[in-house]
């Protein structure tokens, strides 16, 4: 770069224009290839590399600006690098606690499950889903059912049988282990 090299290092803004479209990309590709910065912070780091050598206040002559400023580059990464290592410290175990709680294949699959338990359901007479419903989602036996609906506990373990019978001709088998597989 003739004509550049004995240049202050407190440029006009017309010369720290010029030289960031001279050594913008010369400096990614330094960048990039010491492989101290991650792709996606190159720009950020190329910013911060011409922001500091504006706010460069000495009237000092130096022979190589390039070199100057790739040297401003190395230590913008070395410090990056050491603020990102302190900022976010991590150990490998701490990895292993990590659950992912939801896996959505299971999740579709389990809601597909749900769908088709509620259409059997749906195919019971109105007594017959009364009498599950009482089992299952309020915990009660044959005897306190019978009580509730006004009939014999004989009756209640009928509807219960024929029920299970019913629903066993309507779901598929495979939905028992989609179902016990999500668990």
């Amino acid at each position: 770069m003739p004509g550049l090299e004995c240049m202050t290092l407190q440029p006009s803004s017309n010369r720290l224009s010029d030289w960031f479209r001279q050594w913008r990309r010369p400096l990614l590709k330094f960048l990039a290839s010491r492989s101290a910065v991650p792709a996606s912070d190159l720009d950020d780091v190329a910013q911060e590399v011409f922001l500091r050598l504006m706010r460069y206040s000495r009237e000092d002559l130096v022979e190589h600006p390039q070199a100057y400023l790739f040297k401003i580059a190395s230590n913008v990464a070395a410090e990056r690098a050491l603020r990102i290592r302190h900022s976010r410290p991590h150990e490998s175990r701490w990895l292993e606690d990590l659950r992912a709680e939801d896996r959505p294949p299971d999740t579709v699959a389990r809601a597909a499950a749900q769908a088709e338990i509620e259409r059997a359901l749906n195919t019971l007479a109105a007594r017959e889903r009364e009498v599950l419903k009482q089992q299952f989602f309020e915990g009660l036996g044959h005897a306190e059912i019978a009580e509730r609906l006004g009939t014999s506990r004989r009756n209640v373990k009928r509807i219960v049988i024929r029920s299970y019978r019913k629903l066993r001709e309507e779901l598929d088998p495979a939905l028992l282990e989609v179902i016990h597989g999500a668990d």
